[in-house]
């Protein structure tokens, strides 16, 4: 092995550590790992940074600007209004909620349908008593299926596009991975639809069960205040409906369990346990101020409300305590309650260095989740309370940008890119987004990741290193003839997406890839296609996709729960896109 070959595999291993670690987001790892192979030689300028003047990025920053569209109008209301009803069984249930979902991913990213569904898959189990445990994963893995069967339906498979064209190829057409795509997508929900049920857990919200907590939420006796001097009894804090005083902290002294006749006095420190929709009714009881932010007076319903956002691999917050990146100041939103894993979190938030996928019970000003919900601070973003949105009279203009995209590139009339550009143009000009909105709805941590991952990719094939493992995937696997070539490169491309991101996966397996296929004979266009299918096929932990991460905290998940399904759709999915694509290459 050459210098260029150690120093690209060294480059990668720090990056792999720093992103498995969240050490580092997407963006940063990858961005650093191609800069940092510039640097040190590996790769010129052009094979560095020719992936930001790729059409790939483009493309994403568009299909952002139409999915932005699309949730800003609620056009797909009424149909999520449809998908579940009361007395449908849980499996009924499911294929009522997974079809429509898996079939709009096909054409708009998944995050923002993902972002549209919680919500209301929540208030649906919520109001008949079901666990919304049942409903999260199958949607999350729903839509990832669904984003594998178009060329637009995941960034993965734009950026495959682009990476065909800067071999010389033709760009990737509207269905050309529907071949594989849609029988994945039928099995995979076949299984979804049958196992769901019976290796996912139950776990209800506390409304349905009695048990376990939501949140743990902290206050303040204020000094002179309702409480200050009253026992907890007569204070009217013994018997809250759903939610329960577990301790209280005097000058640094923890008293619990705490007795009814117990006197409160000013400063007292309140620890309190319940279910989301009822602590935060204690931040409107006189008397009362929340530990989080002394600052904060009885809130005006009017003014405030609470809201719950995910963090997100992207955001500054994971692995950061709220006053390191000064929380309050940055979104003027004060967090009240933190859920981890499917349990509150039992200590001082300030304290707490949060991780991807925590869920934060957040008080802020009205339009809080307006402002942030496009950013990549938060994976999700949603109001608690309140009725359901509608569709707005703007609706339709996006639903026929969507359709025009979709439409004229399967027709061959324009290319993906000119149609994307020619819909994210027309939902600013027809006035659904303003251009600060449009701006807003591009996660850039996104396109500086597909940009710069074309770069490793360049480093792999330069070094050498994509032939030595090309040779190793041919050699390793060469008595299952053809089917073990395209078995070896499934399985690499599943674990790097686990491991790292899609898009990083895709960009490194693509041209080790192409080098087995022409050492085997199989086509590299089909093998290709392979690769993008099996980037999209991320189901064994809540980081390795958006839309795991996203209902992770919102289904009361703990990690291990995705082995659960997601262990037999990846045997799933390994032997089918193995079959399928050895089949036609």
């Amino acid at each position: 092995m050459d210098s260029d070959a150690v120093l690209t595999v060294a480059v990668l291993a720090v990056m792999g550590a720093g992103l498995v670690s969240n050490r580092l987001s997407p963006a940063a790892g990858v961005l650093g790992a191609t800069g940092g192979l510039f640097l040190l030689g590996v790769i010129d300028f052009d094979e560095a940074f020719s992936g930001f003047a790729n059409p790939a990025p483009f493309t994403i920053g568009a299909l952002y600007v139409v999915a932005g569209a699309v949730t800003k109008t609620n056009a797909l209301q009424p149909l999520v209004a449809r998908m579940l009803d009361r007395g449908s069984q849980t499996r009924v249930a499911l294929i009522r909620l997974l079809a429509p979902a898996s079939a709009a991913s096909a054409f708009l990213a998944n995050t923002p349908i993902v972002a549209m569904l919680v919500p209301a898959v929540r208030g649906w189990t919520e109001r008949y008593g079901r666990a919304a445990s049942r409903f999260l994963i199958p949607l999350s893995y729903a839509t990832i299926l669904g984003g594998a069967i178009t060329a637009i339906g995941t960034s993965t498979n734009l950026v495959l596009g682009g990476l065909l064209q800067s071999v010389g190829q033709d760009e990737l057409e509207m269905f050309e991975l529907a071949r594989f795509g849609l029988p994945l997508a039928g099995a995979g929900m076949v299984l979804i639809v049958v196992a769901a049920p019976w290796l996912l857990p139950d776990r209800r919200d506390p409304e349905a069960t009695g048990e376990g907590r939501s949140y743990l939420v902290s206050m303040y006796v204020a000094d002179r205040g309702a409480f200050d001097g009253q026992s907890v009894e007569a204070g009217g804090l013994r018997h809250l409906q759903g939610v329960f005083l577990v301790e209280v902290e005097r000058q640094g002294t923890v008293i619990a369990p705490v007795a009814p006749t117990f006197v409160l006095r000013g400063g007292d420190r309140l620890t309190f346990a319940g279910r989301v929709d009822l602590v935060v009714d204690l931040q409107a009881m006189a008397g009362l101020v929340s530990a989080e932010d002394p600052h904060l007076e009885a809130v005006d319903s009017d003014d405030h409300t609470f809201f719950e956002a995910v963090v997100g691999a992207a955001s500054p917050l994971s692995g950061r305590t709220l006053a390191e990146a000064g929380f309050r100041g940055r979104y003027q939103a004060a967090v009240v309650g933190i859920h981890r894993s499917g349990a509150a979190v039992e200590a001082k938030f300030g304290q707490v260095r949060l991780r991807v996928g925590d869920t934060l019970l957040v008080l802020a000003a009205d339009g809080f989740d307006e402002r942030w919900r496009n950013h990549s601070d938060f994976l999700l973003v949603s109001r608690l309370g309140g009725s359901p949105p509608r569709a707005t009279r703007r609706a339709p203009v996006a639903l026929l940008a969507v359709v025009a995209l979709v439409v004229l590139p399967a027709a061959g009339v324009l290319s993906v890119l000119e149609a994307a550009l020619i819909a994210a143009g027309a939902v600013v000009v027809g006035g659904v987004l303003t251009p600060r909105e449009a701006r807003m709805s591009v996660d850039f941590s996104v396109l500086i990741t597909i940009g710069a991952a074309f770069g490793l990719g360049a480093a792999l094939d330069e070094a050498g290193l994509a032939e030595d493992l090309a040779d190793g995937i041919v050699t390793g696997f060469d008595f299952l003839g053809d089917a073990g070539v395209v078995l070896g490169i499934v399985i690499a491309t599943m674990l790097l997406t686990e491991l790292i991101t899609n898009v990083a996966a895709v960009a490194l397996v693509f041209p080790v890839a192409l080098e087995a296929a022409a050492q085997s004979g199989l086509d590299p266009r089909t093998l290709a296609l392979g690769v993008a299918v099996a980037a999209s096929a991320s189901f064994l932990t809540p980081i390795g996709y958006q839309t795991n991460t996203m209902v992770y905290g919102p289904g009361r998940y703990r990690f291990t729960d995705y082995l659960r399904l997601g262990a037999p759709m990846s045997l799933l999915t390994l032997v089918l896109l193995t079959t399928l694509v050895a089949a036609a290459a």
